[in-house]
């Protein structure tokens, strides 16, 4: 049997794509855009915590929105409702989007007046994690429908996340939730991570969010 070579293919693509991811951090840096990565689970809440951000942040900074979707322009619509820039990306049945994909999506969108991009990823707790998209944070969601046993079962996600939001706080009392044991399990994962409790729905503590999201956005303008 002839010799043949083996080819790590995925540490190629993941090194060609944090070179990426660091071209385009300081293209954002130099045009003053602050790139925020939001990733969740289907079903966590990720639009209407985008809603309740847009909402209270509109007035004070420009905002574009790319939606990544495997299909569909439901959330799109959503959000285009607030008034803010927004464009839909297909993925092609790709569960993540990478720092090239997100270049295209930014150009296509324009970042002309706007001082907040924010991609909200594709819904799932693997593909996204492992890929840099450029994006200057990394916001993840985990509702408290979905245990708080979900950082122990997906490292990477929680590893790589500056913040946690642990949405749907109004509905503690009817699940086997415990706040402190998510806490602890996010920070084994992740020492630095920031952790927000809050209620997407009811606006319970998405101040506490909105507010860090301002300090960073003035800071990466001001640096």
């Amino acid at each position: 049997m002839d010799a043949f070579r083996t080819i790590e293919v995925k540490r190629s693509i993941f090194d060609n794509n944090d070179r990426q991811a660091e071209e385009l951090r300081k293209k954002l840096k130099k045009d003053k855009v602050f790139l925020m990565n939001l990733m969740s689970s289907p079903g966590s809440g990720k639009t209407t915590t985008l809603m309740r951000t847009i909402e209270a942040l509109k007035d004070e900074f420009g905002i574009g929105v790319m939606e990544a979707d495997i299909d569909s322009d439901v959330d799109a619509k959503t959000i285009g409702s607030t008034g803010v820039k927004v464009i839909q990306l297909h993925t092609g049945g790709m569960c993540h989007l990478d720092a090239e994909m997100t270049s295209q999506g930014l150009e296509a969108m324009g970042t002309e007046n706007v001082d907040l991009a924010i991609l909200e990823n594709v819904g799932n707790l693997v593909c996204p994690a492992e890929f840099d998209t450029g994006a200057v944070k990394n916001v993840m969601i985990l509702s408290v429908p979905e245990g708080d046993d979900k950082p122990l079962k997906y490292p990477l996600m929680f590893s790589v996340c500056d913040v946690v939001l642990i949405n749907k706080i109004d509905v503690l009392p009817y699940f086997d939730f415990n706040l402190e044991r998510c806490r602890e399990a996010v920070k084994k994962r992740n020492p630095a991570a920031k952790i927000f409790p809050l209620s997407a729905r009811t606006g319970e503590g998405m101040e506490v969010f909105t507010d860090w999201l301002r300090t960073e956005i003035r800071s990466w303008q001001e640096e």
